[in-house]
């Protein structure tokens, strides 16, 4: 499925009822061993919902990625659309094209992408860098590789609430030195993408980290009641709810407690959001 291939969606798929508040990421000293700490030993534990591997692909002009969802056994999770692990290398990109009705937002973990937009907005990214793209009623934009060698990041698709589907475009970029420190736990590091800590703003409650984990390490969080989430193998291998994950696999978790073990040096992407409970249609680079 391409970006602008049309594609008809109709419904969210797991949403759950309720609007929790977000949960902070564990605080210096959470996580450790095998037990989490206060809040986190007060939640149930999550139980597994669906596991499946991303799909490598192509997109745009010749860019090569592992697409997240849509996949077969996730259309949508509402309140996002799309998710893609791109590794892009010049001249491969995605040259100018139209977006409405969602934000596009682009995560950085190796190189740079150039971003240009109807706008008038042009910008580099680098490592640890986001962009952040409200089409709104519709703008058209480019996203190219900004280096010759690899340029590794996460796209992700957040659905604008019915309300909010014709409001004017916008863009943000903010580059990795001004996004929050990494907060250092026993064998792991935390970087809070999108949360109370970072400044990204987005019109949906996201929870959006990127973890290191050394090997045998664990993380210990709480999705937050009323989340749909997504746990996303970047790298390595970890054990979760009872399932083993590698590169590239995926796990959809029910809100609660979550306690990951590494049996390698591993990231991960920790992902929930609050749904909307709207329709998701999702036609090719519009999302209505």
């Amino acid at each position: 499925m391409r970006r602008r291939r049309v594609l008809e969606g109709a419904g969210a798929v797991l949403a759950t009822a309720g609007l929790g508040a977000c949960v902070p990421p564990p605080a210096r000293g959470q996580a450790e061993g095998g037990e989490g700490a206060g809040e986190a030993q007060a939640v149930a534990m999550a139980t597994v919902l669906e596991r499946f591997a991303a799909r490598p692909t192509t997109d745009g002009a010749g860019a090569t990625l592992r697409r997240v969802f849509p996949h077969p056994q996730l259309r949508n999770l509402d309140p996002f659309v799309l998710l893609d692990d791109f590794d892009v290398r010049r001249p491969a990109g995605f040259p100018t094209h139209p977006h409405r009705g969602f934000e596009a937002f682009t995560y950085m973990i190796a190189g740079a992408f150039h971003h240009k937009d109807s706008m008038g907005n042009d910008s580099v990214i680098g490592p640890g860098g986001t962009q952040r793209f409200t089409s709104g009623r519709g703008a058209r934009h480019s996203e190219m590789p900004a280096t010759d060698g690899s340029n590794r990041g996460l796209q992700l698709w957040v659905n604008l609430p019915r309300r909010l589907k014709k409001m004017a475009p916008s863009y943000a970029g903010i580059d990795g030195a001004s996004m929050p420190a990494p907060v250092e736990g026993a064998g792991h590091v935390l970087r809070e993408v999108v949360g109370s800590r970072s400044p990204v703003e987005l019109q949906t409650e996201v929870q959006y980290f990127d973890v290191d984990l050394l090997a045998d390490a664990r993380f210990d969080h709480a999705i937050p009641s009323g989340h749909n989430a997504l746990i996303y193998v970047l790298d390595g291998e970890v054990e979760l709810l009872g399932e083993r994950l590698g590169e590239g696999e995926v796990l959809l978790p029910t809100p609660g407690r979550v306690q990951i073990a590494a049996r390698s040096a591993s990231r991960i992407l920790w992902l929930s959001g609050a749904p909307h409970g709207e329709a998701i249609v999702h036609r090719g680079p519009f999302v209505d």
